[in-house]
C-alpha cells in the first residue's frame, strides 16, 4: 500500500513538472499576441476563482475570515503571483522558454541561500557549491558560452525571469508566517488577494500606454492557451504538487524539478530548435547541482530516521 501511494505521489510530482515545463512554452506562443500584463490577468483570475470556489468547498466559510492575516496575504500573494508572473512574461517575450525553465530549476538552490540570508539557516558546503555550480550552467545556457551575450543576448531578460523567481521564493517563505493557515487556505487566499495587484497594475499600465488590452477576438483565438495556463498550470498542478511533497516529504520531492528544464528542451527540439553543446552542458550543470545538493541535504535525515 505503502508503495503505491509513493507511485501516486510521483506521478502527482511527474505531472505537475511535464506542466510547468510546457507551460513556458505555451506562455511564450500567447505572448506573441497579448501582452505580459493581460496575459498575467487573463491566467489568474480564472485560477484564483477556482481557489476560492474550492476553498469554500472544502474548508467553508470560516477560512475566509482574514483579520490581521489580510495585509501580509496581500503581500506575499502581490510578490508571488504579480511579481512572479508579470516580471517572469515580461522576460519570457524577449528570451527563450528554455532560459525561463532552467531560472526555475534554480529555485530550490536559491532557496536555500534566501533561507541562511533571511532566518541564518546556513546550508552546507555542498548546497554552496551546487549553487555557484547550478548558477554558471544557467549562464552557459543563456550566452551559449559566448561573453557577448551578457550584452547582445537576452540577459536583462532572463534578468527578469530571475526577479520573478526570487519574488516566488519570499511568496514560499512567507507561508511560515501563517502556520494556521493550511496550504490550501493560504494559497486561494494569497493568489485572489494577488490578483488584485495584478489587475490594478495591468489597467494602471494600459492606462498609461505601457500595455494594450486584446480584444475578445484575441482572447477567444488563445482560449486554450489561457485555459491552460490557468487552470492547469495554475491550479490542478499546484494542487498535485502539494499532494507529491505532502507524500514524498521536500527532499525527494524537489529532484522533479530536474523535469522542467527538460521538458522545455524537449518542446523546444520538436519545435526544430537546436541546442548548442554548451547549452546542453550548462543544462546538465543545473540539473547535476540540484540532485547533488538534493542528496547531500537527504542524508541526515535518513541518518536520523535509522537510529529513531
Amino acid at each position: 500500500m505503502q508503495s503505491n501511494g509513493s507511485l501516486r505521489a510521483a506521478a502527482m510530482l511527474v505531472f505537475t513538472t511535464v506542466v510547468w515545463g510546457a507551460m513556458f512554452a505555451i506562455a511564450k506562443g500567447a505572448l506573441g499576441a497579448i501582452d505580459a500584463f493581460w496575459l498575467t490577468t487573463w491566467r489568474y483570475v480564472p485560477a484564483s476563482l477556482t481557489m476560492l470556489a474550492l476553498l469554500w468547498i472544502v474548508e467553508g466559510r470560516p477560512a475566509f475570515a482574514l483579520g490581521a492575516a489580510a495585509l501580509p496575504l496581500w503581500i506575499f500573494g502581490s510578490l508571488g503571483f504579480a511579481g512572479f508572473s508579470l516580471l517572469g512574461y515580461l522576460g519570457l517575450a524577449r528570451s527563450r522558454p528554455e532560459h525561463a525553465a532552467i531560472i526555475v530549476a534554480l529555485m530550490p538552490l536559491v532557496t536555500a541561500v534566501a533561507n541562511w540570508l533571511v532566518r541564518g539557516r546556513k546550508p552546507g558546503g555542498v548546497t554552496l557549491a551546487a549553487t555557484l555550480v547550478a548558477l554558471a550552467g544557467a549562464l552557459l545556457v543563456i550566452t551559449k558560452g559566448h561573453l557577448h551575450g551578457f550584452t547582445a543576448g537576452t540577459l536583462s531578460a532572463d534578468g527578469l525571469v530571475l526577479a520573478g523567481m526570487v519574488c516566488w521564493i519570499a511568496y514560499t517563505m512567507g507561508a511560515s508566517t501563517l502556520p494556521h493557515f493550511s496550504t490550501l487556505r493560504y494559497t486561494a487566499l494569497s493568489m485572489a488577494l494577488g490578483t488584485l495587484t495584478i489587475v490594478a497594475v495591468t489597467l494602471g499600465a494600459t492606462l498609461g500606454g505601457f500595455a494594450d488590452a486584446p480584444n475578445m477576438s484575441t482572447i477567444v483565438d488563445h482560449a486554450v492557451d489561457v485555459a491552460y495556463l490557468s487552470l492547469i498550470a495554475g491550479v490542478l498542478a499546484v494542487f498535485a504538487w502539494n499532494a507529491g511533497i505532502a507524500a514524498l516529504g521536500p527532499a525527494n520531492g524537489v529532484l522533479f524539478i530536474n523535469l522542467v528544464p527538460i521538458t522545455a528542451f524537449a518542446i523546444g527540439i520538436a519545435q526544430g530548435h537546436r541546442f548548442g553543446a554548451v547549452e546542453i552542458a550548462g543544462a546538465l550543470l543545473v540539473i547535476g547541482s540540484l540532485i547533488a545538493s538534493s542528496a547531500a541535504g537527504r542524508a541526515p535525515v535518513a541518518r536520523s530516521a535509522k537510529f529513531a
